[in-house]
C-alpha cells in the first residue's frame, strides 16, 4: 500500500485520463469477458469516477489504490500481462479501493442491457407476465441440470427419543429415579430426598 508521506502525489486526488485508463484494464482483469467490447468497462470506469468524486474518502481511495497498482507492477499496470495483473490485484484485494471498485463494477456493470444481452441473459420478466409462460429454463448455455429421484424406503423412523417438555411429567436421573426439584409442587422433604 502507497502511502501520502512516501508519494506526496497522493495529495493530489485529481482523477486523470490516464487514470480511467487504469481503472479500465483493472475492470477487464477483474471482471474478464471475452465477448464484451470496450464499450461497458468504459461506462462503469466513468460510474466509479463520478462516484469518487462525490467523496473524499472514496477519491482518496482511488487515487491511492491506482498508485498502489503502479508500484506493485513495478510500472504501468496496463502493461501487465492477464497472469500477472491478476496476481497485483489479488494482493490489493482486501484494500478500500478494491472493494469500492468491486461494488461500483458489481452493481452498474452487470445492470446494463447491452452486458445482459452479450451475457445471454433476457433480463427482468415482470414486464413480459413472469418466467413461467415463457420458458424459464430455456437458457441453452447452461448444462442440463441433474434431477435425482429418490428411490429408497417410503417409510420413516425417528432418529431420536422423544423427550417431554418442562411442566409435563418429571425427568429422569442418572440413576432412573423421577427427578422432581424443578416440578410444580414439589416440596422441600421431596428435593432433599432427591439430593441424596
Amino acid at each position: 500500500m502507497a502511502f501520502p508521506a512516501k508519494y506526496p502525489q497522493l495529495n493530489d486526488t485529481t482523477l486523470t485520463d490516464e487514470a480511467k485508463s487504469v481503472l479500465i484494464r483493472v475492470l477487464r482483469v477483474a471482471f474478464p469477458h471475452e465477448q464484451i467490447p470496450d464499450g461497458p468497462y468504459e461506462r462503469t470506469a466513468d460510474t466509479i469516477l463520478a462516484e469518487a468524486e462525490k467523496s473524499t474518502w472514496f477519491r482518496v481511495a482511488l487515487t491511492q489504490g491506482l498508485l498502489t497498482l503502479s508500484h506493485l507492477a513495478g510500472g504501468d499496470f496496463r502493461d501487465l500481462d492477464d497472469e500477472a495483473a491478476t496476481s497485483v490485484l489479488k494482493r490489493i484485494e482486501t484494500t478500500e479501493f478494491f472493494g469500492f471498485v468491486r461494488r461500483t463494477t458489481v452493481l452498474n456493470f452487470y445492470d446494463n442491457a447491452d452486458v445482459w444481452d452479450l451475457l445471454g441473459y433476457e433480463g427482468p420478466s415482470f414486464d413480459k407476465g413472469g418466467y413461467v409462460n415463457r420458458g424459464f429454463d430455456d437458457l441453452d448455455w447452461l448444462p442440463e441440470p441433474r434431477i435425482d429421484t429418490y428411490s429408497g424406503p417410503a417409510e420413516f423412523h425417528d432418529i431420536a427419543p422423544t423427550v417431554p417438555l418442562a411442566g409435563n411429567s418429571p425427568q429422569r436421573s442418572a440413576q432412573g429415579e423421577a427427578d422432581t426439584r424443578n416440578q410444580p409442587g414439589a416440596t422441600e422433604a421431596t428435593m432433599q430426598e432427591v439430593a441424596k
